[in-house]
């Protein structure tokens, strides 16, 4: 799964390497974006066929919704099933869209009955990540209108099967058109872009466990941790700092 990621990149940086066309919008960095909170999207704008970068609210709610209050429990959709569940089906035809992450944070528990250990995950080139995911606009009785997104996960890899069985699908640059829609696909070429060997070389290490707190909001939360449990068999282990965070 995937619920809590790290996004510091500035705007203007993300807006060059997405390509997006609308003016750059002004948007805090986060290292702890949590569920419910308002983060950068890369979308196909639905007037301008434009890409389009700009804050949604993470925590899908489906056009037909009564509320919005199930929006938290919405923050992934499996890649298996997004085709045909009620809650992603038309997003997923209609409405797909790029959610760039720095790292995203995942627990691994070394032995049952273990505290768990928060890893960070980046991609080993220090690019940003590109998830999958879905967008939907949903207007409230009072003629609200709020714009949500969720996550596309998948079977983990073999690279971070040892952290958790579920995974982010991550999307390679040849893959962005398809998936936001301004190349025509069918549905089947779409989930089989939804496999877990798309994902870019990784890098993962141990981060302190202050990231499991919302209140949590620094770059020190993606220093590796010292005392954290070892990263997972075959892992470079080397983490980043706060130095290597790019512009």
């Amino acid at each position: 799964m995937c619920g809590r990621y790290a996004l510091y990149r500035s705007p203007a940086a993300l807006a060059r390497h997405f390509g997006t066309a609308n003016p750059v919008p002004n948007h805090p960095p986060s290292w702890n974006v949590a569920p419910t909170q308002d983060a950068l999207v890369v979308r196909r704008h639905p007037e301008t066929g434009l890409r389009h970068l700009g804050p949604l609210r993470w925590g899908l709610v489906p056009r037909w919704a009564r509320d919005a209050s199930g929006a938290a429990r919405m923050i992934n959709a499996r890649a298996e099933t997004v085709a045909t569940l009620p809650a992603f089906r038309d997003a997923f035809r209609r409405r797909r869209c790029l959610v760039p992450a720095d790292a995203f944070y995942e627990w691994r528990a070394a032995a049952p009955g273990a505290p768990k250990q928060p890893f960070a995950v980046a991609a080993a080139d220090g690019a940003p990540l590109a998830l999958a995911g879905l967008w939907e606009g949903w207007r409230s009785p009072k003629g609200e209108v709020l714009r949500s997104f969720c996550i596309v996960t998948t079977a983990a890899n073999k690279r971070l099967r040892p952290l958790h069985p579920r995974m982010p699908v991550m999307l390679p640059r040849a893959a962005w058109p398809a998936w936001l829609g301004e190349e025509e696909a069918e549905e089947a070429a779409l989930r089989a872009l939804l496999a877990p060997d798309a994902a870019p070389p990784l890098d993962l290490w141990p981060v302190s466990p202050r990231v499991g707190r919302v209140a949590e909001n620094d770059a020190g939360l993606l220093e590796r941790d010292p005392a954290g449990a070892a990263p997972p068999p075959g892992d470079p282990g080397q983490g980043r700092s706060r130095s290597d965070e790019p512009a």
